[in-house]
């Protein structure tokens, strides 16, 4: 066969395997290992992310009146306003700067320990981070609690760009969106969560809020109970490290079968028609115009994850009912509705997304915040003058939350998994891992900035961003449900400008070897990974 040839009949032999698996039930690819990995992974990764998302809310009075007793006993005097504002904003907010170092280093991190294992050792700031600001009140340094923050950012940071990877890579592709989704739903269940325990008759109480810190521990050490009993990922193992044997008992694990050898020959298929397996760099992956509008896309779909105002009204919750005339006293469980709404709309998501598709959940999901947004907006300004106008706010916000969970708070995670390949993937949850932290910070630095300027006009700012998201989306991204790689890349492929063949071979010039030399480096990886599977 002509070697132009080989990547279409590569991509031919995993179209038909792919046809084959489509024939299958859903339900018969949700095995005992899979589902345990993705709620054990998501428990002590995203789970975090959400619970440290909230958690900081309720105790916000308590946690000021520690910060100005700390420094009166220290300094002498009680913190002014302006210095008390400026330390609750930086603990808020710097959660972010971890997060963004997290996702710097992660890649590095996933390549050399793997996905697992990558977990498992994130646990370490998890473990540290919870000691630092469960003791800080004890110790008297509200510099532990902001430091905890930081060291939790990392291990957010680096969780968020490791879980949607290793569950893109052990998911079969037939409910690849479901189990994506997996992510979302525990970030909104840690929300809830960080809500519960923080209600006045839990952890919500002056002295008992450095439990809510303490807390962390748990979900940390539950994954490394459970983790390491489980496989790596099965694509790691056999594109990067080359070990079949490890690699079919990962496949067999999580898919729940002997017989494992198509879902093999799938994975060196796609590797043939890379060619290419060796880890790129982010300037790399950004060079490659094969690739181009994929990372344009990401980027702005995690940009509009954060920019949409989510993040706001978690960090705000009690002040935007406060301004909406709910009383002091009934907000914590108020704000309760919050968590379960959006916990109830990302379960729902991953219910429907391979039925609907990802395409309709997000735009839909953007589109939706943009009507309420503006009608929030509406009810603030107007809320004074008739007295039904504050339950309007609270129900725009809950259709905000539930409109944001139901698409853009899980399937741009999905998305940064499907559109890129193994030695892709990895610089690409980097680039989609520091565009979601910046955006973050900007969020929880600037929003308070924002609504004192605008006042009730300031979500019109969120609800323009969902519009120019919803826009792009709609003209930009095709439907990802079900698709194989190479069938995404061909989507891709006239607006990168480059031909088909050029899209599926995904050459870096600088990389390029003799086709002689790719067949026999394949075929020497092959054979130390001890398979002798043909390729049909």
């Amino acid at each position: 066969m002509e070697p132009a040839a080989a990547p279409e009949a590569d991509t031919l032999v995993a179209r038909e395997a792919g046809g084959r698996r489509a024939g299958r039930s859903a339900s018969s690819n949700w095995s005992g290992s899979l589902i345990l990995a993705s709620l054990t992974g998501a428990f002590g990764s995203s789970f975090l992310y959400g619970y440290n998302l909230s958690v900081v809310n309720a105790p916000a009075v308590y946690i000021k009146k520690f910060y100005n007793e700390t420094w009166e006993r220290r300094y002498g005097f009680s913190v002014d306003e302006s210095t008390l504002t400026l330390l609750w904003s930086v603990t808020v907010s710097i959660f972010a700067i971890g997060g963004l170092v997290g996702a710097i280093i992660v890649t590095p991190i996933v390549k050399f320990f793997g996905r697992k294992c990558t977990l498992l050792l994130n646990n370490v700031f998890a473990v540290t981070a919870a000691i630092l600001m469960s003791l800080s009140q004890l110790a008297g340094s509200f510099e532990m609690l902001i430091l905890g923050r930081i060291i939790m950012g990392v291990d957010a940071g680096i969780s968020l760009s490791a879980l949607p990877m290793y569950l893109s890579e052990i998911s079969p592709k037939e409910i690849r969106g479901s189990l994506g989704q997996v992510t979302a739903i525990f970030i909104c269940v840690g929300v809830f969560m960080g809500q519960v325990l923080g209600l006045p008759e839990i952890f919500g109480t002056e002295s008992r809020w450095p439990f809510l810190f303490g807390v962390i521990v748990v979900p940390a050490l539950v994954q490394i109970v459970i983790l390491p009993f489980l496989p790596e990922s099965p694509r790691y193992l056999l594109l990067e490290k080359h070990n079949t044997s490890k690699a079919e008992k990962a496949f067999q694990t999580f898919l729940g079968k002997d017989d494992v050898s198509q879902e093999v020959e799938e994975v060196l298929a796609e590797s043939r028609v890379q060619r290419n397996t060796k880890l790129v760099s982010v300037l790399q992956l950004l060079r490659t115009r094969a690739v181009r509008w994929q990372v344009i896309t990401v980027v702005v779909t995690m940009g509009c994850y954060q920019l949409c105002g989510l993040n706001a009204i978690w960090y705000y919750t009690n002040n935007i009912f406060s301004e909406a005339g709910i009383n002091s006293k009934t907000i914590p469980y108020v704000t309760l509705s919050t968590g379960a709404v959006e916990t109830l709309a990302a379960v729902s998501s991953g219910l429907v997304i391979e039925r609907l598709g990802r395409r309709p959940l997000l735009i839909g999901g953007f589109g939706l915040m943009i009507i309420f947004f503006a009608v929030l907006t509406v009810s603030l300004t107007l809320q004074n003058n008739v007295t039904w106008l504050p339950y309007l706010s609270i129900f725009c916000i809950l259709a905000i939350i539930a409109s944001f969970c139901i698409g853009p708070g899980g399937i741009p995670f999905v998305l940064t998994g499907e559109f890129f390949q193994q030695s892709q993937r990895p610089a690409a949850f980097m680039v989609a891992g520091t565009v979601n932290w910046l955006c973050n910070f900007a969020v929880g630095l600037l929003f308070p900035f924002i609504q004192s300027g605008l006042q009730n006009y300031c979500f019109l700012v969120f609800a323009a961003i969902c519009f120019a998201g919803a826009t792009y989306l709609f003209f930009v991204l095709p439907e990802t449900k079900n698709k194989t790689l190479s069938e995404i890349s061909h989507a891709f492929a006239k607006r990168n400008k480059v031909s088909l063949e050029m899209q599926e071979m995904n050459h870096y010039p600088e990389e390029r070897k003799s086709s002689a030399e790719q067949e026999s480096n394949f075929t020497s990886s092959v054979d130390n990974g001890e398979t002798k599977h043909a390729i049909v």
